[in-house]
């Protein structure tokens, strides 16, 4: 399990950072060609889009990982659901378009709506094949295919902004990549649906997906109400700089939740030996916070020469938020790794209730943070953060008595290296004066030679782990995905 839990983790890495890494070169470039209020009218969707996904998903693409032995018959079955479901949702948010734009009191949302809304048919089209795949550990083929698609959409997104279109080469940068992604999907997949619907394994299937539907409702609703707030009380400029700081943020913390997240439910869902999961979990976290830790301290410390040298003095004012936001993310990937613990254990109705639990606090702290404005908010994310951590760990310790003093104790070497390099860069940034690009560049070489000769110095367990399992990586690489 070990030697399929690297493999795998590596490919889905490479696929995660090329994949977000050309995301966010593509973005580089629209920051300068595009205006921060035109990212802010993009975001103020992104609520309403995600609670779209959500819905379409409806929680089978994860019953479908979780379920060791499921039929061509229920897959097709998933794949309808979706996308009937999809199109209705899609129908809805065309049809409270003219409501939506009266609410910002921004007209241009209506087309805008329109547009997006037939983005989110193609998505729901596309999740069950990405999600088969995935069960199959296979990323390779994930791989090409959101490659081809990111690249595809940057040449159409990147034409039209040095044309002037502005927020309009934002949409058609949503638009082609989530059709091109999912087209590409089936191109390269070889999954096929049949013209059949099952509601005796719809209902199988919904059964575990229901608990993870509210789960993810809730989630989606709490972690991105702030645009409405945002929006609503402080503008579409201000939102555009908050959600440069929170995409900014995202790009190193989502890519490790993915990397492993996705690797991770499979994984776990192969066994039902308590011993196993634990192991694969520790690992996990182990692994996650010796990369989080520097990455986002690291980011937090170079926060001001990174968004000057990449986006631009026009950007300066996401430089706190932006340091707010990476601390609250130390932890975001342990808290991806928890959850598909319980939704291995097939514990969806578990998860539904710890939501229950935590998302009346995080808009208790979101409501008090945004009296503070933008960069409240930011901060009240780090609060949340800490929080969820206590939360979570409760179940994993019920389960597999991996609870929050075992967790600390594996997360404890990867922070404690971690800190005193990022002081040292911070220390660096502030008596250092040189220009932004250079002085990124040294502060991000000095951070990485602190950190690593730290790591070497105290040979930390994940860091032997890697050492012994990366010979057979390289072997297993050249014979195809596991």
């Amino acid at each position: 399990m070990k030697q399929r839990a690297l493999a795998a983790t590596a490919w889905s890495g490479i696929d995660t950072v090329l994949r977000q890494g050309l995301q966010f070169a593509i973005t580089i470039v629209l920051a300068r060609l595009v205006a921060p209020s035109d990212f802010g009218a993009i975001a103020l969707l992104s609520l309403f889009t995600g609670l779209a996904t959500v819905l379409a998903d409806a929680g089978l693409t994860t019953a479908l990982i979780q379920r060791r032995d499921v039929t061509h018959r229920e897959e097709s079955t998933a794949f309808w659901f979706n996308v009937a479901v999809g199109a209705t949702v899609a129908t809805a948010f065309w049809a409270a378009a003219p409501w939506i734009a009266s609410l910002y009191e921004l007209p241009v949302l209506v087309p805008l709506i329109g547009c997006t809304a037939v983005n989110l048919v193609f998505t729901a089209a596309g999740l069950v094949p990405a999600t088969l795949l995935s069960k199959r550990l296979d990323f390779r083929t994930q791989l090409k295919a959101g490659v081809l698609a990111t690249l595809l959409s940057a040449a159409v997104a990147v034409a039209l902004a040095r044309a002037g279109y502005g927020v309009w080469a934002l949409v058609a940068q949503a638009s082609v990549m989530s059709i091109g992604t999912t087209v590409l999907l089936f191109v390269c997949g070889g999954w096929r649906p049949t013209l059949t619907f099952d509601r005796g394994a719809l209902r199988r299937l919904f059964g575990f997906g229901s608990y993870v539907l509210a789960a993810n409702l809730l989630d989606t609703l709490c972690s991105r109400i702030h645009t409405l707030l945002i929006g609503k009380l402080h503008g579409v400029r201000e939102l555009g700089f908050y959600n440069r700081a929170e995409t900014t943020q995202q790009l190193p913390a989502n890519a490790l939740a993915a990397m492993v997240g996705r690797v991770a439910l499979p994984l776990l869902a192969t066994t039902t030996d308590p011993a196993q999961q634990r192991r694969v979990l520790q690992v996990a976290i182990r692994g996650l916070t010796l990369v989080s830790a520097p990455t986002m301290l690291g980011l937090a410390a170079v926060a001001e020469p990174f968004v000057l040298a990449l986006f631009g003095p026009t950007w300066l004012e996401v430089v706190p938020l932006l340091r707010a936001l990476c601390v609250a993310a130390v932890l975001w990937p342990v808290h991806v790794a928890n959850v598909n613990l319980l939704m291995a254990q097939g514990q969806s109705r578990t998860l539904f209730r710890l939501e229950l639990v935590k998302k009346p606090v995080a808009l208790g702290l979101l409501v008090a943070g945004a009296q503070f404005g933008t960069l409240g908010i930011a901060w009240s994310q780090v609060a949340f953060s800490l929080f969820a951590f206590l939360i979570n760990t409760r179940c994993t310790a019920r389960s597999l008595g991996y609870g929050l003093r075992a967790q600390v104790v594996d997360l404890a070497p990867a922070l404690v290296l971690a800190l005193p390099m990022a002081l040292a860069v911070q220390m660096a940034e502030i008596v250092w004066d040189a220009e932004p690009a250079l002085e990124l560049l040294g502060l991000v070489s000095l951070g990485v030679i602190l950190y690593l000769l730290a790591a070497w110095s105290t040979r930390t367990t994940t860091l032997r782990d890697l050492a012994e399992l990366l010979p057979w990586f390289l072997r297993r690489t050249k014979a195809g995905p596991t």
